[in-house]
């Protein structure tokens, strides 16, 4: 997995869980990233399905999301970027908790925990989303903006 990514086997990926079952495809799937062109597909609809559905290895993925965007290599890091913004912008599982009737709010306890941790992780390494604005690609720079400024926005409400 070279010089970036080294921490993936610290990850128990095989007991997490994901939408269609166990996250053991993720380090497979962000290599894949890491190294070849801009295609983050498979890797989406793990970590967050549909773009808004957060899963219990969302959190321990995004660590190594921000690393591939801070990589200098890496060709998907708009990509990258933008599923940082939609991990960051999921509220699904909240928003269900809240709309559930008072006996059966309790039932997404896990999955809004699964969304906080997800939404923290991505604000733990914001300066390497603030380095991105400057990115001499506009595509890189115009993503690193927009999750920035939704940051921005969910802070201030």
């Amino acid at each position: 997995m070279g010089i970036i990514l080294k921490g993936l086997q610290r990850v128990p990926w095989g007991d997490l869980e994901v939408p269609r079952g166990s996250a053991t495809d993720i380090p497979t799937l962000l290599s894949k990233a890491a190294w070849s062109g801009r295609d983050t597909g498979g890797l989406a609809d793990l970590v967050c399905e549909l773009g808004f559905v957060i899963s219990e290895a969302t959190a321990p993925t995004v660590p190594f999301l921000l690393e591939l965007a801070g990589a200098p290599h890496v060709a998907c890091k708009p990509e990258v970027l933008k599923l940082l913004l939609d991990i960051y912008s999921s509220h699904e599982w909240s928003h269900s908790a809240a709309d559930a009737l008072p006996k059966y709010a309790d039932n997404y306890t896990h999955q809004v925990q699964w969304e906080i941790d997800a939404h923290e992780a991505v604000l733990t390494d914001r300066q390497i989303i603030e380095g991105l604005t400057d990115s001499i690609d506009p595509d890189v720079a115009g993503a690193a903006s927009r999750l920035l400024d939704t940051i921005d926005a969910e802070a201030n409400r």
